[in-house]
Formats: structure tokens, sequence, C-alpha cells
């Protein structure tokens, strides 16, 4: 789709809405190179001869569009009005005096976004007082924003600042699960379809979770149904932080991806799933509304960090600090929580009214809870069968073709970095594959797990490792290598 909305802006059109492909018989076409864009370059630069049998329909919309946002579904707000004239199309911003949040509906769902989550001026950078002399009048129920009532308005000029800049939310979704923030992944670029990702680990379904504005991602699962169309994402792209439907290729696959975020709390900016400044969901009641604070250092305690690491799938908490990964404006949470450390999440922790009403620069929780990591039916906990839990705990596979990854494993366990490996059949065990070239660092190991896609019913994933760790003070890999300090069993 990004390269869509390039084109369609090429073409002095609107946003891109939808894109599809068409079957014809095979014959000589023009390729479109992916990442040239055209409004970089002269477009003929990105295309080039090809023979296939598939041909892209492009439908952009003729009437609004958005620029120079980060995304295709926000950015400066501007309307096409002389539509007559298609020879010479003429666009202007909109004053923000002109504009509410029920026109904003109306644009977003013209754009096949979701719904406004952000309406200022200037926040997409400022331009010339426009032209548009019109308020509009829309009820929110409109297909377009130009099928709208307007009056004409008193204003003359809108002074500097005031041109539109909207964001709308990502349309994608999760449906047939218990709350908003499960279920299957769906997006929708003209239409809803499951995405398929049977490549995804742990940490697409973080990015997902976040611009799904739900909590921290505590599992993925990848299920097998019909062959039917889907939208395939790139874990390339989707890793980045891209907008998710700007980077989906449409295939015809049996594999769809369900995800599992947490709806109440969330760890952000930290390295790790396990890590970073914590956020409580304080409007829970209203779906299309989530409203997140952080929460103050004195109002938070190590029980109950205990129940939010649980609640995340993570460890034991191993540090708790104010501003650990940031910092921000006061939190609103008027709270102080006072869990008893059994509780399933925290906000089934009992509280109290805090008798603060503000929080000291600096003070906003910060949270790193250990990995859920173990080694199992050996002689000591730094040996035996590595296991890992999402959800519920699991033998790891691994397809790694060097030590670089077990002596990850063994590092993160505080058991020194030497290690020896061995690999054991895991017959009919369920286990987590840990994503090839997904490389793994001392805080980040749940980030490469997946659930493997079962093919067929003859499917077994493999051998899952066996460790022993040196128990030795963590060494740098290339001199452990160097001085023979290695060892590896088959």
């Amino acid at each position: 789709m990004k390269e869509a909305d390039a084109f369609c802006q090429d073409l002095n059109c609107g946003s891109a809405v939808s894109l599809r492909k068409r079957q014809v018989s095979s014959q000589s076409l023009w390729l479109v190179i992916v990442g040239c864009r055209p409004f970089d370059y002269d477009s003929r630069r990105c295309v080039m001869s090809w023979n296939a049998s598939s041909v892209l329909e492009l439908t952009c919309s003729d009437s609004v569009r958005l620029l120079n946002g980060p995304s295709l579904c926000s950015g400066r707000l501007e309307i096409n009005y002389n539509q007559s004239n298609q020879s010479k199309q003429s666009w202007t911003s909109v004053c923000e005096d002109h504009f509410d949040q029920q026109d904003a509906e109306v644009v977003c769902r013209e754009l096949g976004c979701g719904p406004p989550s952000a309406l200022q001026g200037a926040l997409y950078g400022d331009v010339g007082a426009p032209v548009w002399s019109k308020e509009f009048q829309c009820e929110g129920h409109e297909s377009t924003l130009l099928d709208c009532r307007s009056s004409s308005s008193t204003r003359n000029s809108c002074s500097p600042g005031k041109a539109v800049g909207l964001t709308c939310s990502e349309p994608i979704r999760l449906v047939g699960g218990a709350s908003r923030c499960a279920g299957t992944l769906e997006a929708k670029i003209g239409e809803w379809r499951p995405v398929g990702g049977y490549d995804w680990a742990l940490r697409e379904a973080a990015v997902a979770c976040k611009q799904l504005d739900c909590g921290s991602a505590l599992a993925i699962e990848h299920r097998k149904s019909s062959d039917r169309p889907v939208w395939r994402i790139q874990t390339d792209f989707v890793r980045s932080g891209f907008p998710l439907r700007e980077y989906v290729i449409s295939v015809n696959s049996s594999s769809t991806v369900d995800l599992t975020c947490s709806d109440s709390v969330r760890l952000l900016n930290g390295p790790s799933l396990c890590s970073g400044r914590l956020e409580v969901n304080y409007n829970q009641s209203n779906q299309s509304k989530q409203s997140w604070t952080s929460v103050c250092e004195a109002d938070f305690d190590q029980q109950d960090a205990e129940v939010v690491c649980r609640e995340l799938g993570c460890g034991p908490p191993s540090a708790l600090q104010g501003a650990l990964y940031g910092d921000v404006g006061a939190p609103v949470w008027s709270k102080e929580f006072q869990c008893e450390g059994h509780e399933s999440t925290l906000l089934d922790c009992r509280s109290s009214n805090s008798t603060r009403n503000s929080c000291s620069p600096g003070k906003a929780v910060g949270l790193t809870c250990s990995e859920p990591i173990r080694l199992v039916g050996g002689a000591s906990h730094c040996a035996g069968t590595l296991e890992m839990k999402l959800g519920e705990w699991r033998p790891v596979h691994t397809m790694a073709r060097t030590l670089k990854e077990p002596a990850a494993f063994c590092k993160h366990l505080d058991c020194g970095s030497d290690v020896s490996v061995k690999k054991r059949e895991s017959s009919n065990t369920p286990v987590w594959i840990h994503r090839l070239f997904c490389e793994p660092s001392y805080f980040s190991m749940m980030g490469c797990l997946q659930s493997p896609t079962i093919i067929s019913e003859s499917f077994t994933p493999g051998s899952v490792l066996e460790l022993t760790c040196s128990g030795k003070p963590i060494c740098d890999i290339i001199n452990c290598i160097a001085r023979g300090g290695w060892s590896r069993q088959t």
C-alpha cells in the first residue's frame, strides 16, 4: 500500500484506498519495483519489463487525502474542491475551526482507516491560509466528507497553525476472542481479511498489540484453516514498527495468526517484552477509547511488581525503579496498589486513593521482569532441557548451526557463557521454535519464539536442546572460542 499511495500522489489523486490483484493471461507487463518511490523519482524508473499473469487494480480517493504523516492513515488533511475539472485537480487544506470530531470520523472511514485518534491544527505541518471557505456539518454516518452538509463560514481567513492535522487508527482488529485484545488478527484494505504470518513470532505480535492500543503481547498461535485469501505481512516490516497495512500483499494461505494481548497493563520502551515503563489501562469499560497512564513509584511496590510480571507471562521482577525506561508527565493514576502477590492481574488487587495528587519527575515506574527460561531435568539449574514459557512451558527447538544462541541462553540464566550442547528428539511433545536468524540477546529471548505451523499430520518439530552451562563468569564469545573454552556434543 505504501507504493500504491505514492502512485496515487503521482497521479494527483487522493490517498490510496484499496489495492488488489487481477488474473490475466500471461503477457508482457511493467513490474513495479518495491521500495522505489514514484514521488521521489521519475515513475518510469520504478518499473521494469516482466512477463506475468496478474495486474494491479488501484483505487485512490478523488476527494480527500492525508499528507506528510507517518502512515497512510495520518497527515495534514487536504480536500479536492475542483472535482468537476478532471484535468486540473485543486487541493486545499482545511481550517481547524471548520472541522470537528464527526467530520474526522467520516474522513477516516472514507480512507479505509479506523476511528480518529487525534485531531489538531498543524499536527503534520502547516501551509498558507486554507482557501476552503465552508464549515463542514457531518452527522458521522456519511460515506464521504463531500457528502456532508456544509455552510458558508463566517471566516475569510485562517490563523497560522490551524490547518487540520488528523490521525486515524490503523484498520486492524482481533476477532473471535474473549476481548478486543484477543483473537484472530485481521486487516482491512478494501475488505477485511485474516493476516497470514507463518513466520511471525512474539516480537511481531507485540507490534500488532501496540497498534491495536492494547497491552503487552502475551501469546501467539498459528492456526490452520482452509486455504483462503489472506493479507501477508513480511516480518522485516513488522519489526521496524511500520503500520501493518502498508506492507501487505494478497496471497492464499491456510495459516492465520491468533494473538492474545493484555487489556490492562503494558511495558513500553524497554529492551525486551518483559521490561519497560509500566502503563495501566484505566478506561477498560470504554472499548472504543482506551486510556493508558503511567504509575507513580510511590504507589507501587515489590508485590505489585510480582503480579504484573506474572500477568505478562514473565519471570519474577529483577529491577523496579522510577524512570528506569524513560519518564513522562505526572501520571494521572491516583490510586495506590495494595497487592498481596497472589492476584492474577494488577487490577484484581485492592487499591486505595493515593494521598498524592501529583508525582515528582523521574518517578514513573520502570520495571524489569526476568524472562521465563529454565533448564529442567539436569544436575543443577544450569543444566538440562531448555524450556521457555509462552502461555505454557515447552521445550525449545532451534535450527541454529552455531553455539551463539545456546550461549545466550546460558548467559541469560546467569550460568556463564561456556556451553556444551546435545540435541534430543522431541517425539510428539509440543515445542516452541526459536526462529532462524532471530538473534537472541541478554534481554530478548521471548521475542524470537514461535508455535510451529502444522503443515500436515506427519509434521514433527525435530529435536530439542539439552544444555550444560559452565557456571563460570560470563566471558566474551570470541575469546572463549579462541582459547578453546567451547565444546559441542552431538
